[in-house]
Order: C-alpha cells, then structure tokens, then sequence
C-alpha cells in the first residue's frame, strides 16, 4: 500500500512538473533537471531594470561663488567617497625649495583648528566607519575619505579643516622631516626600481621645469622647509579657484550644501590667498640622459636572491591629455603593454602584446620590457624599461630602440583590435571602484572642468585606426630620447649613440670595432 501510494505521488509530480524532473538517479533519491533557457512553470514574467536616460548626466558640475567646483556622481551603497583636490604638486616648485609637495602629503589630517591632533581626526572618522588618505603628484594634490553617507556633513567640515585650518606645528614637521628621511632610504633599498626610474626619466625629459623637478624632497631640502615657507606656498596654491570638492555615492545638492557651509565663506590660516604668485610654466620637453652607478648586486639577499640587474628606461615625447591624440597613445601603450619575465596567465595577462611576443619571448636572458605612458595638461612621455644582466646593456638598448621604430609600422588588425578592447576593459573594470571614480571625477574637473563619461572614452577607443597608431608614433619618434640607467653602465651606449639608433630606418646602434674584448 505505501509503495502505491509513493508511486502515485511520483507520477502527480511528474504531471506538474515533467518527467525530466523527476528522472532516479542510482541513489533512489530524485534529482531535479530543470532547464536555465526556458522559463519556469507557474512563476510571473520578471521585470528587468532599464536605463532610463538619467545615466547620460551622471556628474552633476556646480562652481560656488568663490570659484570652488564641487563634482559629483550617484552610486548605489552605503559609503561615499569625497575628497578635495588641488592643482598643486611638484611641478609647481620653481620658486621654492623642491619638496613641499612631498611635505605637505605627510603632513596631511595632522592637528588643525578644530582637531587636536592625527589621532582625534581618525576618532571622529570611525564614527562614521570612515578612513582617510593623502596623496600628491607632480601636478595635484588629493585629500580624500571614505566613510558613511550619514556621516557627509562631518566628512566635509572635517576636510576643510584639514585643507584649510591645518596648524603646522614644529614638533609635526620635525616628525615630517624623519619621515620623509625613512621614505628617501628606502627608495634607494628597495629592489623594485620601477619610483626611482620614474623620478630619473622625468629630470631627462624635462631638464630642471615643471614636471622634471624631483617628486621627493631632496635630502638637502629637507631642512630648509618650515611653517613659514610652507604658508607662503600654500597663500598662493591653496585658493578655492584651484580647488574641486568631488563625491561619489552621494546626492548632489547635499554635497553642495555642505560645500557652502564649510568651503564658501573660510578664511585660511595663512591669510587671505594671492594666485597672482601661481607659476604658470608650460613643460619644456629637452630630452636627455640621467645616470646613476649603483652596485644592484646584493639588492635582495636571501635563499633565492634577485640577480645583479642593470635597468634601462628609453622615453620619448607623446601629448598632453587634453591633446585628441592622447588616445591614440594610451592603444599605443597597451599595444606595447610587456611586464616581467616570470608570469602566468594568458591574453588577458597582456602576454600577446610586443613587448612580450618581440622581446621577452625572445630574449630569455632580459627579466623585463614594460611600456609606461605619463600624460600632463600640457606635455606627455612614452616610454620602455628593460632590465637586463650588465653585460647585455648594449644589445639590451638596441632591442628597445628597435621596438620604438617598429612602432611606425602598420599594426596588425587583429593585434590593433585586442589592443583596444583590452583599455576598454581595463577602464570599465577600474571604474567598479568607488575611489577610482572618485579620482577620476575629480581629476577631469579639475583640468577641464567637465567630465568624459566612460561610453564617451570608449567611443574614442574604438575608432582610434592603425594609420592613427602610425601618426602619432612617427610624431614622437621626431623629438630627442629620455633616458634614465640604473646599476652596473660600463656597457651602455653613448646617448649619441641611442639618438642615432632611434632615427635610423631599423633601430640598430652604431657598429663598434674593439681590437681587444
């Protein structure tokens, strides 16, 4: 009786929902087969979101009356990030000691007028769940928090504070000073190159202006930098016609009814702002060689030390950001893409780009060939490292110098396609991120005082075309070459040598005839 009984509740179920449900399995135990293309019996139709339009004007613009932009995006979630960046950086040092950029980032959300010290800032953010950070770069300077969106109010008043009421205190730059002591030895020790190189190509490129001057405090600076020098940059930097308030998760009228409470009507504490002083240098490109002998051999001591490495960075002239060809350049970057010599993964890794298939596939004896694109408001550098054993510096060089000729060739047009679908997919996956929206909003504000939403740069992305890709790359090939060697130089060629390379038909160095080797 009970197996009847079993045996018809199985066949009810398979009249409601098909035999296929139903199917035994050797276990006896039922497993449901149900398909995922075909709806689902007995449940209502869903209803999908759709874009509404609203999307096409998602960065909300408004300048307060003192010249201050606050910029915003809506973003679902319960954190918001808001920050205040300035156009102030170490390019804007002619006229001081280089170095207070890199002051005022470890000085920042230190004691202000409201705020006791570091420690009282950070209570008050996690309140609100919140953190905070600083950072500056050779043309801005971004003070940033991220913290819970019923904490706006706080968040703002506390960032004005930090911006514009902060109290310099003597015992703070004197922490400052061995900090920025610690950071200076350490780049010097550290086994990765890549910040020094960096520093290095830009004082070649654009020897002793702008964007050439040091990023870090010299160590002969770091004294000479006190509360009085740092008020009379901050009078002329520091002024809310330099400024942008940007916000991302927030609603835009509060952001800016909070900017008009704690921004519109402060006066700061080294008086009353003069941008008359500001130093409006256009980057003068001059190209150029910086070297430096170290001994790289014991950088990284221990059971699987790093061998002994001679690294090379070659650069040339791109464009500006603001320029229409500075797409064109970023397809040509990650055209070039390269990285390290150890590294798994496929095309999604950039392992079919040149610098891996023309170089480092080639080439086992070179540990890396990476392509780096530094952009400005009013000047840009490509430019490749490579790092390679000391003996093989020259054939080293000539191989990069060889890929800088290529470059005028015609791309291919599937490697011209995976190029640009790969920057499409890198900017949409940053762009996920709460703070890189942020920054990006806040960047793009600052330099043009609007925002290009991402299907806008995507647009521009696909139709860069491989006689665009051979235009700007026969344009940068005309301006001399940066360069910048670290470690082991006995067998690195003459700049004249480099210089010739990359203006002859195939790239080659000149020949050299050694009676004794």
């Amino acid at each position: 009786m009970a197996a009847h009984m079993s045996r018809l509740r199985g066949w009810s179920r398979a009249q409601r929902y098909g035999i296929a449900v139903c199917r035994q399995y050797s276990s006896g135990s039922g497993y449901p087969s149900v398909s995922l293309s075909s709806p689902l019996p007995g449940i209502p139709k869903p209803v999908f979101a759709s874009v509404d339009g609203h999307e096409k004007n998602e960065t909300k613009i408004t300048t307060l009356e003192n010249g201050l932009k606050v910029a915003s995006q809506n973003k679902f979630g319960q954190f918001c990030t808001v920050g205040i960046l300035v156009n102030s950086g170490s390019r804007h040092e002619a006229k001081y000691p280089s170095g207070i950029a890199h002051f005022l980032e470890k000085l920042s959300f230190s004691s202000t007028a409201q705020f006791g010290s570091k420690d009282e800032i950070l209570l008050t953010l996690e309140k609100h769940g919140g953190i905070c950070d600083c950072q500056t770069s050779r043309d801005t300077t971004m003070y940033a928090v991220s913290a819970e969106v019923k904490g706006l109010d706080t968040v703002v008043n506390l960032l004005s504070d930090a911006v514009l009421q902060p109290r310099l205190l003597d015992e703070e730059i004197e922490m400052t000073r061995m900090a920025v002591r610690f950071e200076l030895e350490d780049l010097n020790m550290r086994p990765d190159p890549e910040p020094l190189l960096t520093e290095m190509i830009h004082a070649a490129a654009y020897r002793g202006n702008t964007v050439g001057l040091p990023r870090f405090c010299p160590p002969d600076n770091v004294e000479k930098i006190d509360q009085k020098l740092l008020h009379r940059y901050l009078q002329s930097y520091y002024c809310p016609e330099r400024m942008v308030l940007a916000g991302v998760g927030i609603e835009h009228e509060q952001l800016v009814q909070c900017a008009r409470k704690h921004l519109l009507n402060v006066k700061p504490v080294w008086g009353v702002s003069t941008p008359t002083n500001v130093d409006r240098s256009v980057a003068q490109y001059t190209g150029g060689i910086v070297k430096m002998v170290k001994d790289m051999s014991d950088v990284s001591l221990g059971p699987t030390p790093i061998p002994e490495l001679t690294h090379i960075m070659i650069g040339l002239e791109s464009c500006s950001f603001l320029e229409d060809d500075f797409i064109p350049f970023a397809v040509l970057n990650m055209m070039m893409g390269g990285g390290g010599s150890f590294s798994a993964g496929g095309p999604g890794k950039g392992m079919f780009t040149r610098l891996y298939l023309n170089v480092l596939n080639r080439h086992h004896w070179m540990y890396n060939a990476t392509s780096y694109h530094h952009s400005y408001e009013d000047s840009g550098l490509l430019c490749i490292h490579a790092s390679a054993d000391p003996r093989q510096v020259r054939e080293m060089v000539e191989i990069i110098t060889r890929e800088f000729i290529q470059m005028t060739g015609t791309a291919g047009e599937m490697e011209l396609e995976r190029a640009k679908t790969q920057l499409k997919s890198m900017l949409m996956m940053n762009l996920e991120s709460r703070p890189v929206i942020f920054e990006d909003v806040g960047r793009q504000v600052l330099a043009t005082g609007k925002r290009k939403l991402p299907h806008e740069l995507c647009d521009l992305i696909s139709n860069v075309t491989a006689s665009d890709i051979k235009r700007v790359s026969t344009k940068m090939l005309r301006s001399k070459p940066a360069v910048a060697a670290l470690g082991d130089l006995t067998e690195l060629p003459s700049y004249e040598d480099i210089q010739a390379a990359l203006s002859s038909k195939d790239g080659r160095l000149p020949r050299i005839y050694r009676l004794f080797r």
